[in-house]
Parts: structure tokens; sequence; C-alpha cells
């Protein structure tokens, strides 16, 4: 190996060790050959080859011609719709439809439309004017028959057509077929697509399928919403999930008939029929095994179908069911989906419901429950765990170990949310069988006490604080190891707390995790964190751990705390003894004066006439009528002495 070779080494094991392939290997899209599990279809203008001119304008005809082929034998009509672009039938038409080996249904208002085609049409009779199926001739034949075309359209696979009547003097002299030739002005159409592919793991044993439609952007016919008609059959299963990937800018309006199906949407989406709720979408990859690989590790192992289709603002999907007979549907009507499938269809469009390592939490608004109505309140499996409520929201938070929840190979919760509701006296319920992902990733938790209950994000100058690392690993636990945590705060030095399993600092302790078990590892330590003296109390900080593998795969999470200045030591930049015996002296001395203060404003603004002395001696009359009285009450004759 030449000397320029060795850096290739590195770059060679990178790229075979990145993460998102190597999700999906294992699953190489092969064409559906048989049994297709869709029929998709989806509505446009743009034609394999076409063409438009004005040749027309100097005959007494408008001609129309439509060159219909088909991968595989139809077994419904098709449907053509002649219109009149301005309302009135002002010329004759002549619509001209090859489509051998086809039945077709033609409706138009104008009297005057003259039909050539070799289709078998729904009154049963076929045309007696044979054309030619080859373009060539057969736009030879239109123009020795009628002096000029006025449109000439290929289709495949159409499901139906809606033709507009108009001619263009600006159009060019001669049709001359292009290819992708866009026929908006005269043209529309919806053709069934039948290039989709499919792949599975070669290990699964799983019946959980995903159906990717990946919506290739026109930079010539920019769209911002697209229509989507989604039908189940009858038998309806909840297992499979519906991947819409497409630009970001664009809304996908869905109507659903009979489906229990999970989505997850580029973009934003909503259900029609339900609610006109737009609700945010996740950005997803641009790119097959992107997709793929987004779908395993939603736990969808089989990829019963991924399409790649034009920009549209139609689209229709029905998912079959090969245990019936099957047949090309028709487009569905979705009706309004009844009182006990809408909580299906809104819950699992809305998956409310969060996992971590160790807790799963539920939270729905109430508005989006709105078009269900009557829910009285929301329990899990374990009915005794119930959903608080709130004027807004219905709120839960258990341990993965209760309420009946199940670990599903330690990567998924299962349970199940029960909607209780209320039709006058009559209670029912409605069950929702869900599963939410436990992340492979580290979760960092402060607790207040060592306790380990409560975790909060606020941590206490001088206060002992407890730190707790878990994380699940399922593959090898043994290998999962706490590298090292870090708290750093603005305008300070990182503090290294523990590094290798022992602390690195003052104040730190690591202490006794509890014991690992069904694959999750759980580390614990506590510190005090001391602000020195003179320094500034931080209003925040960030607390930073790292665990790794053996083969140096290395997992970070990072915990945002908020710092709160408590009671300090004396010792600390704050209030001593001194200082807090001078304010208490200080605050009784202006008291003191205060309250002189307002006894002398008191004592010098009376009113006067209280002011004034009583008088020592009384008039003759009032003095003898007051000893008349007081000696009144007297009964010893010293008093009577007295009188006399």
């Amino acid at each position: 190996m030449g000397p320029r070779a060795a850096p290739l080494l590195p770059l060679l094991l990178a790229l075979l060790g990145r993460p998102e392939p190597g999700r999906a290997e294992g699953c190489d899209l092969q064409p559906v050959a048989v049994q297709p599990p869709i029929a998709l279809s989806y509505a446009t203008s743009t034609v394999p080859r076409g063409c438009v001119s004005s040749s027309s304008l100097r005959t007494g005809h408008e001609v129309h011609v439509l060159s219909v082929e088909w991968s595989k034998a139809s077994s419904s009509p098709l449907k053509v719709s002649v219109v009149p672009r301005a309302g009135d039938c002002t010329r004759s038409v002549v619509l001209i439809l090859v489509c051998s080996r086809c039945s077709a249904t033609i409706t138009s208002p104008c009297p005057d439309l003259l039909i050539r085609t070799d289709a078998r049409l729904d009154t049963g009779i076929t045309s007696a004017t044979a054309v030619s199926t080859s373009e060539g001739p057969l736009l030879a034949w239109a123009r020795d028959a009628y002096g000029g075309i006025t449109s000439y359209s290929e289709l495949r696979d159409p499901r139906w057509v809606q033709l507009r009547l108009g001619e263009d003097p600006a159009s060019p002299p001669d049709c001359i077929p292009q290819e992708r030739f866009d026929a908006t002005l005269h043209l529309e159409t919806e053709v069934f697509f039948h290039g989709m592919k499919g792949c599975s793991r070669g290990d699964t044993q799983s019946t959980r399928a995903a159906h990717i439609i990946r919506l290739q952007p026109e930079p010539s016919f920019p769209i911002t919403e697209v229509n989507l008609i989604l039908s189940c059959p009858e038998r309806a299963v909840s297992n499979q999930i519906l991947i819409l990937q497409s630009r970001a800018n664009i809304t996908w309006s869905l109507s659903v008939n009979n489906c229990h199906i999970q989505f997850l949407v580029s973009g934003s989406y909503r259900i029609a029929p339900i609610s006109s709720l737009l609700l945010p979408g996740e950005l997803l990859p641009d790119s097959e095994r992107g997709l793929i690989a987004k779908a395993f590790e939603k736990n969808y192992s089989i990829i019963a179908s991924y399409s790649t289709i034009p920009a549209s603002t139609r689209v229709s999907l029905e998912i079959q069911d090969h245990e019936e007979v099957r047949r090309v549907p028709v487009t569905p009507t979705a009706p309004s989906p009844t009182t006990y499938s809408l909580p299906h269809v809104l819950l699992l469009m809305l998956q409310p419901w969060k996992c971590t390592d160790e807790t799963m939490e539920i939270v729905i608004a109430r508005s989006h429950l709105e078009p269900i109505k009557d829910v009285v309140n929301i329990t899990l499996r374990d009915i005794s765990c119930q959903a608080e409520k709130n004027a807004t929201h219905f709120m839960l938070r258990t341990p993965l170990s209760h309420c009946g929840t199940s670990l599903e190979g330690w990567e998924h919760a299962k349970n199940e949310l029960i909607l209780n509701l209320a039709k006058g006296a009559v209670l029912r319920s409605v069950r929702v069988a869900f599963q939410c992902k436990i992340p492979r990733e580290l979760f960092l938790r402060l607790f207040p006490t060592a306790a380990f209950e409560a975790p909060q994000t606020e941590l206490e100058v001088n206060k002992e604080a407890f730190v707790q690392a878990s994380m699940r690993w399922e593959d090898h636990p043994a290998d999962l190891q706490l590298k090292e945590c870090w708290l750093a705060a603005p305008g300070r030095d990182p503090v290294l707390l523990v590094q290798g399993g022992e602390a690195r600092s003052a104040g730190v302790a690591v202490l006794q995790g509890p014991p690992s078990a069904r694959g999750r590892k759980v580390w614990r330590f506590r510190f005090t964190y001391v602000v020195p003296e003179g320094g500034r109390v931080p209003f925040s900080a960030t607390l930073k751990c790292k665990a790794g593998l053996q083969n140096n795969t290395i997992f970070e999470k990072v915990l945002e705390v908020t710092v709160k200045d408590g009671w300090r030591l004396t010792n600390n930049r704050g209030l001593g003894l001194a200082a807090v015996l001078g304010i208490t002296f200080g605050a009784f001395l202006i008291g003191a004066l205060l309250t002189a203060g307002l006894w002398y404003i008191y004592s010098h603004t009376r009113p006067i006439s209280k002011l004034q002395p009583v008088s020592s001696r009384a008039p003759a009359s009032e003095s003898s009528s007051t000893n008349h009285s007081i000696g009144s009450t007297q009964s010893t004759p010293c008093s009577t002495s007295s009188m006399a």
C-alpha cells in the first residue's frame, strides 16, 4: 500500500460505522410483482407525451386525441368527462379515444360531441370507426379526417380524465408531441401508480408494516397543500404506519376512512373530517435509505410499500386486504368517523405519549379532544392510573413498571389508553392500544434529597444536590460506564465532579446506585455547589455527563439548571452579625424618634377649648345647689346640722 493510501483507512472505517445506513441494511427494495399491498393514484396534468396546436381553428371542429396505455388490465371503466371551458358549447367537438381492450364512460354537456374510439362504451356499443393505435399514424389520420388537431395527450394507467374544451390562437401551428408535456390548460387526470417497491428485514418475525410515500418536488409545479384520501379494508389492523415525506412547507389534509393507522408526516397536517386543527409534523430524511431507517427506528420491520410520485395536490390510497378478493377501488368518499373510531384516529395521530428510561408521560390538550366530546376521564390499562385534568390538559406520569405497562425488547413500552365517554346516563369506554419508544440515550436528573424523588432543575448554593445518570443498553449493559460529569457556570472555570466512577472535587461523593435491571444502568453521586467568598452567584449553570462503551462510543447529556441564592454561611459573601445588630439598633432608634415626633405634633395641635383650666370657685346658686344635692344624699345628723 502506498504512502498516500494510509489516510483512506480512517475514512473507510468512518463510512462503515455511520449509523443510518446500518439501520437500513438488510432491506433492499424490490418491485412488488404480485398482490400489491396498496392501490395508489394521484392527480396530475403532466402527460408522458402531448402537444397542442391552432390548426383546428381553420376547421369546423375542435379535435382532441387521447391515447391510453395500460401497465396491467383495468377492471373498472375509464371515466372521461368533456367540459366546455366557458360553460357553453359553441363549436362541434370531436373526441378520438384510443383505449384498446378497455371500457369507458364518457360524459359531456355538449350535445354535438362526436366520439371516435376503439373502447367499449358503457352502452355496450363500440364505435364503428377504426383508429390506429400508434402515435404517428393516429395523428396523420386525425389531420386527414378533420383538417387539424387541437390537442393530443398520451395517458398511462388513468383512473379518470377531465378534458377542458377550448382553442388558443397562440398555440403552435402544428401539433408536435413532446416528452412530459404540461397539459394544465386543457386536461387533468388521476393515474394509478404501479412502481411501488417493498422489503423486510431478513431476521424479522414482526408483522408491523410501513407504507412510505415520497412526494418529489417539481419547481415548475409548486404546491402548498396535498389532499390525501386514505381507505382501509373492513378488517382494519392497527400495526401499520403511513410515512408521508415532502417539503417542509407543504400541508397534508388527510381524509381517513376506517383506518386505525399511525402517521409520520413532513410539514404540517390535519385530519379533515375530524378537525381543522393543524398539527406539526417532523423533518423526515430526504432519501430512500433514510426513510427506511426511520421506519425501522419506529419498530416497523416490513416496508410493505415504498412509492415515489410526482408533486400532486390530490392523492388516493387504499390499503388492500389480501385475504379478500382484490378489486381496483373507486375514488373513496370518506364518511364522518363514528364516535368510537375517532379516539383511535386522533390518538394514533397525536401520539401524546413519551417515554424515558424509567417513566411514561402522557399529555393531551383538551382542545384536541373536542371532536370526540363527552370525555369524562382517561386512564391506562390499570384503571387506578387516572390522568389528572385541568382546564386545558389531561396529564399522567407513571413509572414503566406500573399501570400495566409491558416492555417489549427493552425498546418499547406497551399500554392502553382508556377513554371513558358519557352519553347521557350511559358511560362507555374506548380502548386505544399504543406503544412508545424508549430512547437509547443518556438521561440526567437533579434531585433535592437522597430519596431521588421529584426531579428538579434548581440548584441551591451551599446545599447538597443529588445527581442521577441512567441509560438503557440491552445489548451489553456491563460495557456501559459513566465516564465523567462536569459542572460549568458563566464566568467560572468548569469543575470536574466525577470521572471513572470516582469523585474528583471537594464536596463530591459517589453513591451506591440501585441494581441494574432489564438492561438499565444507574449512576448516582452528590455534591455541594459553593460560591467563593466575594464571588458572584450566577443565574444558571450546566451539568454535563458522558457515558461510553468499550468501543469508544460516547453518549452525552446536558442539563441546564437555575441557581438559587439561598441562606449561606457567615464567612461567605453576605450579612454578618455586626451588620444584623446595626440594622436592628437603627430600626429601633428610627422607631423611637418617629414616636416622639408624633407625640410632639399631637400635643401642640389639640383644640384650644380642651386646654382651658377649670374654675376653683363656683357661683353661689350653683354651690348651694351642689351642696343641697350632696347633702340630700347624706342621712347622718352631721349633714342635717350643717344645713341648718
